[in-house]
């Protein structure tokens, strides 16, 4: 039988939609929370942070970890393996990434107006008028971000994603129900011999996709009757190099009959491809209000494959540790800053974030200043100058600590 496939804007009555087609047809209904909890279960992520692929908030080091596009590709193999089974009604975010090939698919949108979403979310949520239409903006924002990074343009509402539109500002929960079984039972979402290869070539993929994400790697990939093909975007000075490693990668993967490779419409742009290596530090946030010296600075540790964000500031390093819950993962201090200083930010930190690791680095501290560092709770206390060779050690030595940390509070 067809699959249902469900993504519905917010306040536009879509749960109520989903189970009275739940009620009619016994289907399994497989909302987005639910495709994150077998995603984090398969990588070992955890659901959690698999989940904040959904969140249009992207990481400040996701540009050099790829963890989103990370998430993306256990949250494709999760689906594929579910798509192996009919009688399925996906709803959420998850819908969009059905492969357009899977024609026994039939694709539904809910949508309404803004004002009557609105409306309905100042009722529900017993909120201003103003708070209700900001609410609705933001949940269409965290829409249009993840069919961004899936590669599906910027309008999640698109007619040329979904078979099928229902204004919900003009039907009520019913109407829109039966308007998608009279769809469901047309002969073109009838699964097929063709549209069954869809699913075996997409868990293919999905699971090729995967095993190069576990080396750091991060490439388009599509498969056809066990040939699969690798799509690099970002320019590589050794092409053949990175292509070899793919193949030797991807030949691995159960199923997988012929390898190609080519490079994509990006390729030629100015971002440059890297491969995420696990064990060095790549959320290193650099705190210092000498933007020549901290550019630089980021730039070095980049050639050294660590990825770094700048702050020129203690309250800008502040908000940013508050607004991203799990990063960075070290940072690297300077103690004299206009505003808050670097021994006041060094506190802040390890009052409320302790797992963070603190590399003092400073050409004005003095002895009274290492013991009082120290005595906070940092990892090292260096001077200015500093040797590349020596910071570099110390930060992978810091992030080793801050991750064996980690670790131990998982398994005690």
């Amino acid at each position: 039988m067809p699959i249902i496939s469900i993504f519905s804007g917010s306040y536009c009555n879509g749960q109520e939609v989903v189970q009275q087609l739940v009620d009619h047809t016994g289907y399994r209904w497989v909302e987005d929370a639910a495709v994150a909890a077998s995603a984090g279960a398969i990588s070992g992520i955890g659901e959690e942070k698999i989940a904040r692929a959904f969140s249009g908030k992207t990481s400040m080091f996701n540009s050099f970890t790829h963890e989103k596009e990370r998430s993306v590709a256990y949250l494709k193999l999760a689906l594929a393996e579910l798509l192996a089974a009919d009688n399925l009604i996906l709803s959420g975010f998850v819908s969009f990434l059905v492969p357009r090939k899977v024609t026994h698919a039939l694709r539904v949108c809910l949508i309404a107006d803004l004002k009557f979403r609105a409306a309905v979310a100042a009722r529900q949520a017993g909120m201003e008028a103003k708070e209700a239409v900001k609410l609705v903006r933001k949940q269409d924002e965290n829409a249009a971000a993840w069919v961004a990074t899936i590669g599906g343009g910027s309008d999640p509402w698109a007619s040329v994603l979904h078979d099928i539109v229902i204004p919900m500002d003009k039907a009520a929960a019913e109407e829109a129900k039966n308007l998608v079984l009279r769809h469901f039972g047309h002969e073109a979402v009838r699964p097929n011999d063709a549209s069954r290869r869809a699913v075996e070539d997409f868990l293919l993929a999905a699971n090729v996709e995967v095993e190069l994400a576990k080396q750091g790697h991060q490439v388009q990939v599509e498969a056809h009757a066990g040939a699969v093909e690798l799509t690099i975007h970002k320019h590589v000075l050794m092409l053949s190099r990175l292509e070899e490693e793919l193949k030797s990668i991807a030949e691995k993967v159960p199923g997988v009959r012929a390898i190609t490779t080519q490079v994509g419409k990006e390729y030629h742009q100015a971002d440059v491809y890297r491969r995420y290596d696990f064990e060095l530090p790549s959320k290193v946030l650099l705190v210092d209000d000498e933007r020549e010296f901290v550019q630089t600075l980021s730039e070095r540790l980049l050639m050294r494959d660590m990825g770094s964000a700048v702050a020129y500031d203690g309250e800008s390093a502040l908000a940013m540790i508050h607004e991203h819950e799990d990063e960075p993962e070290v940072m690297i201090l300077d103690l004299k800053m206009p505003g808050i200083d670097g021994i006041e930010v060094l506190k802040r930190v390890k009052q409320t974030r302790p797992e963070i690791e603190v590399i003092i680095l400073t050409g004005h501290g003095s002895e009274e200043d290492r013991t009082t560092c120290m005595g906070l709770g940092a990892f090292a206390y260096l001077q200015k100058p500093v040797d590349i060779d020596l910071l570099t050690e110390t930060l992978k030595k810091a992030n080793e600590k801050m991750r064996q940390n980690l670790a131990g509070r998982k398994t005690s």
